[in-house]
């Protein structure tokens, strides 16, 4: 079953697909032919989002809190990155993007851009650190990098989950 990001973009692909195709062009957009429609193939995948490459090396990481810390709150998060730089959501430089933090949760579909809920925040202004109230008990962090249009590099830059313990 999809989730519900990867259903919108699919609707955003064939809505793209359909405006292509509608659209006066001297060579349509996609032919039919074009569409590999044998047993298994998912043609969606044909239509992937384009994605930043990101050097090799690139790597980011939290400052702190330390893996393993117990914090009490507001519990204080600085975001390391090595190899690129940190720029607003929007700014499509080379060799950049901004940070996402994944509080208890897996990494999302990479090629996609990253979901925006409870446990997926975004800091597309560019800011490197945050302090967040949470519920006592543990939680796991991770840090994903999202280009210009929140989707994560190829290849994906995250960092190592780390799990902290909240008084």
């Amino acid at each position: 079953m999809r989730s519900s990001h990867q259903f919108l973009a699919m609707i955003g692909v064939a809505t793209f697909v359909l405006a292509s195709a509608c659209s006066p062009q001297d060579e349509p957009a996609i032919e039919p032919s074009e569409i590999d429609t044998s047993a298994g193939a998912d043609p969606m995948e044909q239509f992937a989002l384009p994605r930043s490459a990101s050097p090799d090396g690139a790597s980011v990481f939290f400052l702190s809190p330390a893996d393993g810390s117990t914090v009490a709150n507001p519990v204080s998060i600085e975001f390391g990155i090595d190899g690129m730089s940190v720029v607003r959501a929007g700014d499509d430089q080379m060799d950049s993007g901004h940070h996402h933090l994944l509080l208890d949760t897996d990494l999302p579909d990479l090629t996609l851009p990253v979901p925006a809920d409870k446990n997926h925040i975004h800091f597309g202004d560019g800011s490197t650190s945050t302090e967040l109230t949470l519920e006592p008990g543990e939680h796991s962090l991770r840090l994903l990098l999202g280009d210009h249009l929140h989707i994560p590099h190829d290849p994906p830059v995250y960092s190592e989950a780390i799990e902290i313990i909240v008084k």
